[in-house]
């Protein structure tokens, strides 16, 4: 096991090394002691620490630095590390600031500058942060583990499924010791058993579906009531930003997500562009505060369940779930988002989570060490996941229709993939075929222009083209539009005519469905703007208008 590593961070290379001198000298035989320059520089390092499944004891970060100080860094931190130790170096001038940030950051020392000598100013401080970190239990120490093979479909199903869930878990491919240990105690066989979850209580499933794992692990997929003020259809930003506000308002509020809470926005690696984070925030940091902001409000959140229909039934709304279950409300937010679509190749197909991903698969990265990596896409998502693969791939190439990135990439990302030299963007690029043994091992690649092609050598393929709408299940219950996008507000007015069914005197709210007391929000609506901030946004928009709603009833 690697030792528990103790992180400084100060922009002064002088004050740095000295901190990490001392440090190292009195600890450096029993923990791992990791110097950043910048916030921005020590979060990297945070995230390849819980990246590799190892420990951080201690955090040192100095209060004066530019663009994200110490208390800002502390603060984004603690959502990697919530049980590491915190302490912030400060002037005496800056004593104030630090006396405040224990309620901002539950700091656990303030340290003034210099600490001279160490023996007496800093090494106390440390010792009893260390015995206070050793004291405490680590949830995460009695983690899921789950073994199976590597290039597995249903083992990455479920190593995407927890991930994505925010679900601790370590992976153990069965041709390890490790992995067999564990099989063999658990009475299975490699042939048939595949993949094995052991709970962090001993017991075990064998190739579980997503309810039973979802249930095991602590997720919720049960409703407690019948009858909500509220459900929500979906858990990316749009649902979640409306389970919030939906719940913080006082409504009986119920989420229903059939995979994870996040969507596409929690399997980015990293959000620039989102107000309030100018050093930028992953998708899963991002859904793991929204969803535990929901939950505080009182919000319910269930997990692997689909919602297969809804109707009309007076003044309720019936949601109906899987396996013959039903909640009924008042209102319903349509929260769905989109889905990334298949690739037109058929060959491709049976390689699904055996070397092709559609998605950002943040669990495969390290695995793509020093390997050639192939992204298709030429949005956000398909950016943000081409600058975190090259953190590990030896090189990234980057698929795309179009003559460049500026049809539909924010210029931010454009001018991070330009100064990256390991990425390489193919124009006017599509992959028509594959092939492979028990995963992908070829790709043939097409120029649009000349229809030439050419094969090459690739066992990473990830997807990221266009916008499916999950909608199939409102068939002939609401308006939409010919993509499958749910119609809303305004469009369902035309010509002074409102849509044909329409029952109420008045025409539908702005992100009213055709059924009354429905609203959509996100990317699931018509003509939205396929943006975090604005499903945010609209679903907290979607709350304010289903109070109109209920206010008129």
């Amino acid at each position: 096991m690697t030792n528990p590593t103790i992180l400084t961070v100060d922009d002064d290379p002088t004050v740095s090394r000295a901190v990490a001198r001392d440090i190292r000298r009195r600890y450096g035989d029993r923990y791992r002691v990791v110097r950043a320059g910048s916030g921005a520089e020590a979060l990297d390092a945070l995230r390849e620490i819980k990246l590799r499944g190892e420990q951080l004891a201690v955090m040192l970060a100095d209060y004066r630095m530019p663009r994200m100080n110490g208390i800002e860094f502390l603060e984004q931190a603690m959502d990697l590390f919530p049980l590491a130790r915190r302490v912030l170096l400060t002037a005496y001038a800056d004593t104030d600031a630090a006396i405040n940030a224990i309620n901002v950051v539950d700091l656990d020392h303030y340290l003034l500058k210099p600490w001279n000598p160490p023996e007496q100013h800093l090494y106390p401080v440390i010792d009893t942060l260390l015995d206070a970190w050793l004291a405490t239990p680590d949830p995460a120490a009695a983690m899921t583990r789950v073994v199976g093979h590597r290039w597995s479909r249903p083992s990455f199903a479920v190593r995407d499924f927890l991930a994505r869930n925010l679900v601790p878990y370590q992976w153990l491919p069965v041709d390890e010791p490790e992995g067999a240990r564990l099989l063999a105690a658990a009475g299975a066989d490699a042939a048939s058993a595949l993949p094995l979850v052991v709970l962090a209580d001993g017991s075990s499933l064998v190739s579980p579906a997503e309810g039973e794992l979802a249930a095991r692990v602590g997720l919720s997929t049960t409703p407690a009531s019948d009858f909500y003020d509220l459900v929500v259809v979906g858990g990316g930003p749009a649902g979640l930003g409306a389970a919030v506000y939906g719940a913080s308002e006082g409504l009986r509020t119920v989420l229903v997500e059939r995979e994870a809470t996040g969507g596409q926005a929690g399997q980015s690696s990293r959000i620039e562009n989102y107000l309030g984070f100018p050093d930028g925030v992953s998708g899963s940091q991002l859904t793991d505060r929204a969803r535990r902001q929901a939950l505080k409000f009182g919000a319910e959140i269930l997990s692997a369940r689909e919602v297969v229909s809804l109707e009309a039934a007076g003044s309720a709304r019936v949601v109906r779930l899987g396996e013959g279950a039903s909640i009924g409300a008042h209102t319903v937010v349509l929260a769905t988002g989109v889905s990334y679509r298949r690739l037109p190749a058929p060959a491709l197909n049976e390689f699904a989570g055996a070397g092709v991903y559609y998605g950002s698969a943040v669990t495969e990265a390290q695995n793509c060490s020093g390997e050639e990596v192939f992204v298709v896409g030429g949005a956000n998502s398909a950016g943000q996941a081409a600058v975190y693969f090259s953190r590990y791939a030896r090189r990234v190439h980057m698929l795309v229709r179009s003559p460049d990135l500026t049809r539909s990439m924010s210029r931010y990302l454009i001018d991070q993939i330009s100064a990256i030299d390991t990425i390489e963007v193919h124009p006017c690029t599509e992959v028509v075929d594959g092939k492979g043994g028990d995963h992908l091992q070829q790709l043939t690649l097409r120029d649009v222009r000349t229809g030439a092609t050419e094969t090459v050598d690739a066992s990473w393929l990830f997807v990221f083209i266009g916008a499916a709408p999950r909608t199939a299940w409102l068939d002939g219950v609401v308006a939409r539009d010919p993509n499958g996008f749910v119609v809303t507000g305004p469009d369902l007015v035309s010509g002074g005519q409102r849509v044909a069914g329409w029952p109420l005197p008045r025409d539908p709210y702005h992100l009213e469905s055709s059924v009354p007391g429905v609203f959509a929000a996100g990317d699931v609506r018509s003509e939205s703007v396929k943006r975090v901030a604005s499903a945010v946004g609209e679903g907290a928009m979607a709350v304010s208008l289903a109070h109109r709603y209920l206010e008129a009833q």
